[in-house]
């Protein structure tokens, strides 16, 4: 890292090392992170807040996920032209603005606006700190960069839920996002001292600004129509009937978004300055983990969804017990991250530790998917821990074997698609958590349902048994009938609840078990000091 322009950051960093310098970019990072879950469950206390409907509040969601997904993968072009740590700088400021505006909105339309905004300046952190772990480490610690950098990008969105549940049931829903304001600001201070740009990027920057801007306008109107519809197309799926949707809304985004991604892909690879460079996918490293890091999140975020969402609707949870159960996980991701770093740096194969994971957590999952309603919350917290220890050993590895082979000038571009498409793994496998409990659930009633008739001698006893505990309670014998009945149809409609939860953890399971096997075709990935790794 080249000298800093005061004297007292220099001493600071030649004191403190690239240490320093981590702590001060991957807390703003972890905010951000953090912000795309933490609302998740806190959309109804938001929509009672600003009175608006419910579902309308899922667009505090989509809103911010949309203008992230916009701009991770441009952020290379942004960092280069503006300067990395400028960049960086001004995420930091916009995106903690955005979000005590957030804090003190008066009506659904303003948060949706300050989210876009929140969104639009927190997809550059990401990108920006992990490119500056990377440079700020020496090549034989790369693998502790990275690791670290997981940290942040693993441990937030698993502590976003407890967090945001615990601070709508004992605080109030704006604090979510007024929590960010001081973190932020501290954030700012600490990046302004110890963050600069090594001899390379400034080198880059001198040279550009020597050129006219030349702005890829058409791309980036592109990649702003495909994300757009791309968020709402996976928010709305569901609730819209997909493309039976009777109004044509669906049909009409998948047809923008098919046609948007063919011409955005067609003119990027022909334009000399592309807002997306495309081209860093020829990597074979890059483009396996590019479709590993999208699984393995969509596999994450359809368990944090579907989890939560079962203990609070089949077991009684309120949201801060439901965070609770489930925090004790980002214990065993971060023990999982040292192990997995400490690895890197004693020079195993990345490859063969984000086998590991992809396996432990397939294994997570189909311990979850053998579960039942008479567990208790051990028997919760147990699977779930596996299943973050696996994605702890395969983030800072996975990331390792993506940019070995990538030049310098080109791994911000590559960082950025790889966030984005990290990004968009949550968002799929969010949406496909929501839709296969919501259609599995239909089949399992049906199912289920085949079997309570008058001739099944089971549903005979627990109607004759329930019937007279009904008569006890009420003492008129035909309140008690339909209260038995009413107490059988609940049953089968837990039990086809837990079912169709069940099927999102076997999904999950299969699609992590698959992962495994696009492994052998990556080339080998040994971050260790002094190797020479030839491409082949």
């Amino acid at each position: 890292m080249s000298s800093a322009p005061t004297s007292q950051p220099a001493s600071i960093r030649r004191a403190f090392g690239p240490w320093l310098v981590a702590i001060a970019v991957l807390v703003p990072t972890f905010m951000e992170v953090l912000d795309t879950t933490i609302a998740n469950v806190a959309l109804r206390y938001i929509a009672g807040g600003l009175s608006a409907a419910v579902t309308d509040s899922e667009w505090v969601i989509t809103s911010y996920l949309a203008a992230n997904a916009i701009v991770l993968p441009i952020s290379g072009w942004l960092s280069s032209h503006l300067g990395r740590r400028n960049y960086f700088l001004l995420s930091i400021a916009i995106f903690t603005l955005a979000s005590a505006l957030c804090g003190l909105a008066t009506s659904l339309w303003q948060m949706i606006l300050f989210r876009v905004i929140q969104g639009l300046a927190g997809g550059g952190l990401q990108p920006s700190s992990q490119g500056i772990l990377i440079d700020s480490f020496p090549k034989e610690k790369q693998g502790t960069a990275l690791t670290l950098f997981g940290i942040a990008a693993l441990i937030a969105p698993i502590v976003g839920p407890a967090l945001g549940g615990w601070l709508c049931v004992n605080h109030d829903w704006r604090w979510i996002f007024l929590i960010n304001v001081p973190i932020g600001l501290m954030a700012l201070v600490a990046s302004y001292a110890l963050v600069n740009d090594p001899d390379y990027l400034k080198q880059e920057r001198a040279q550009l600004r020597r050129q006219p801007l030349n702005l890829d306008y058409i791309g980036l109107g592109l990649l702003a129509l495909v994300l757009s519809c791309w968020e709402v197309f996976l928010s709305k799926g569901q609730e819209w009937d997909w493309l039976g949707d009777p109004f044509w809304r669906i049909q009409t985004m998948v047809m923008l978004m098919m046609a948007g991604l063919a011409f955005l892909i067609f003119w990027e690879l022909r334009t000399g300055s592309p807002i997306i460079e495309f081209r860093v996918l020829r990597d074979r490293n890059l483009a396996l983990a590019c479709i590993i890091l999208f699984s393995a999140f969509a596999v994450l975020y359809a368990v944090s969804i579907s989890l939560p969402a079962m203990l609070q609707t089949l077991f009684g949870y309120d949201a801060e017990q439901a965070g609770l159960v489930l925090s004790p996980a980002g214990i065993s991701s971060l023990v999982a991250l040292v192990i997995a770093g400490i690895l890197l740096a004693r020079g195993v194969d990345a490859r063969w530790l984000v086998m590991a994971g992809l396996i432990v957590m397939a294994i997570s999952n189909y311990w979850m998917a053998h579960m039942n309603l008479e567990i208790s919350p051990r028997q919760v917290i147990a699977p779930r821990m596996v299943l973050t220890a696996g994605l702890g050993l395969i983030i800072a590895p996975i990331s390792v074997a993506a940019y070995m082979y990538i030049p310098a000038h080109l791994r911000g571009a590559a960082i950025g698609l790889a966030s984005l498409l990290r990004n968009e793994g949550g968002s799929v496998g969010t949406s496909l958590a929501q839709t296969i409990q919501i259609r599995r659930e239909q089949f399992h009633t049906s199912r289920v349902g085949e079997f309570l008739d008058p001739l099944n001698p089971a549903s005979n006893s627990f109607l004759q048994q329930s019937q007279q505990f009904f008569l006890q309670q009420t003492g008129d014998p035909a309140t008690a009938k339909q209260m038995s009945w009413q107490a059988l149809v609940n049953l089968r409609q837990q039990q086809a609840a837990s079912l169709a939860y069940f099927d999102v953890f076997w999904l999950a399971a299969a699609g992590a078990l698959a992962l495994a096997f696009l492994l052998p075709f990556m080339k080998r990935s040994v971050a260790e000091k002094g190797a020479h790794i030839a491409a082949e």
